[in-house]
């Protein structure tokens, strides 16, 4: 693919560094990158986000919006098979940026001054990038086909990669793979094996010792690479990743062996299920209950199924708040991430289910669940949208097998 002509604009713009934060379904990787921008924002820097999944209708995009954030969404494949996708949508946020005006509006900074709105920054400063939790090979396909490419209109920060605990405990110390197939869990590695730094996330939901444990243990599987302890939820940690995204050097160069054949299976193995839904009440109803009580039926029908689900997510907005929860694994809770606090009349809801079973099944479970938890609550539903899939195999635009610098 050429580069892309200049984006007009009335003044140059400066390189825009680009953040590709990877790692498995239900790692963690929104609510880091939410932490992120929220810390590169009161600095007064601009912030974008690119996400990505494999359908649309993603509940990761409408709560970064929810929260004031400038996203563009890339559905229909990773970026790595959507790469001149991935290149559009990062030029548009940046020929946006140079429009006279332009900016994302927020709080004033410590000095009383918008950074959004002052003439001495453009817009995005930093863009964010969230691959599909379920992609791997991204250092070849994406980090290095950038640096070549785009070298001029993006700095290319390290690439970092996420790991739950609990999942990385249960793949790593324990027999078997965390409910997950080999397959699967061979996705799992090699996401870990390309990083240039691993993060453990959530190191606020365990105790000392198990993080502890983790960290050598990938150690041990990843040697040379970088590791550090993080919680996106309560900012542990955040310091030291911030600082490690903003360094300089020889990054990008674990370009690793993937057996396409495996990946592709892996990959075929989730079950994915992206639905949209109206919802209209008689009278008042709590949507914050409602996603709760969706999230619970759920993870209590894949748990009885014996399959185990790699991600659930559950938004519900009705135009003035927005109400959203995850749900990780078998066998936990589910909690707010965000809550609208008070009863609505209407509203929509987005489910977004990823789940190791055939998709024809988590499409069923999803209806079920929804058609139940609408009718105790006496609520009208209307299906507006629904996709049950699984990822087709990944055919990358570019493949560097050797670093760029």
């Amino acid at each position: 693919m050429k580069p892309m002509p200049p984006t007009p604009s009335t003044r140059p713009i400066a390189p825009t560094r680009f953040i590709m934060v990877g790692g498995f379904l239900g790692a963690g990787k929104t609510t880091a990158l939410l932490s992120l921008a929220r810390r590169f924002g009161a600095e007064g820097q601009r912030v974008g986000l690119i996400t990505n999944d494999q359908a649309s209708d993603l509940v990761d995009s409408a709560a970064l919006r929810a929260r004031g954030l400038r996203v563009e969404e890339i559905a229909g494949g990773c970026f790595c098979c959507k790469f001149e996708d991935l290149a559009r949508a990062a030029e548009r946020l940046r020929a946006e940026g140079a429009q006279p005006g332009a900016g994302q509006k927020r709080d004033a900074g410590a000095d009383g001054r918008d950074a959004a709105d002052s003439g001495d920054a453009e817009w995005p400063q930093v863009l964010l990038g969230e691959p599909v939790g379920s992609c791997t090979d991204l250092v070849a396909t994406v980090v290095n086909p950038l640096k070549r490419l785009y070298g001029m209109e993006f700095h290319v920060a390290p690439y970092t990669v996420l790991a739950d605990p609990i999942r990385a405990e249960q793949i790593f110390l324990k027999p078997g793979f965390g409910g997950f197939s080999s397959k699967v869990a061979y996705i799992y590695r090699k996401q870990l094996e390309e990083a240039d730094a691993i993060l453990l996330n959530k190191v606020d939901s365990i105790d000392p010792g198990r993080a502890g444990a983790i960290l050598e243990a990938l150690a041990a599987e990843f040697p040379g690479r970088r590791l550090l302890s993080v919680s996106a939820k309560t900012g542990e940690g955040l310091d030291a990743w911030i600082d490690l995204l903003g360094e300089q050097g020889p990054f990008g160069r674990n370009i690793v062996e993937v057996d396409y054949d495996t990946y592709a299976e892996g990959e075929a193995e989730l079950g994915w299920v992206n639905a949209c839904v109206v919802i209209e009440g008689k009278s008042p109803f709590s949507g914050d209950d409602l996603v709760l009580d969706l999230l619970d039926r759920l993870g209590a029908a894949f748990a009885a199924a014996r399959v185990e689900p790699a991600h659930l997510k559950v938004l519900f907005a009705d135009g003035d708040g927005t109400a959203s929860a995850s749900l990780v694994r078998s066998h936990t809770p589910s909690a707010l991430s965000m809550a609208i606090g008070r009863d609505s009349l209407s509203g929509t809801m987005t489910v977004n289910a990823r789940v190791h079973v055939e998709p024809a099944l988590v499409r069923r479970t999803v209806e079920k669940a929804l058609a139940a938890s609408a009718r105790e609550r006496g609520l009208a539903i209307r299906l507006e949208t629904i996709a049950h899939l699984k990822p087709a195999r990944p055919i990358p635009t570019h493949r560097d097998r050797q670093p760029v610098p």
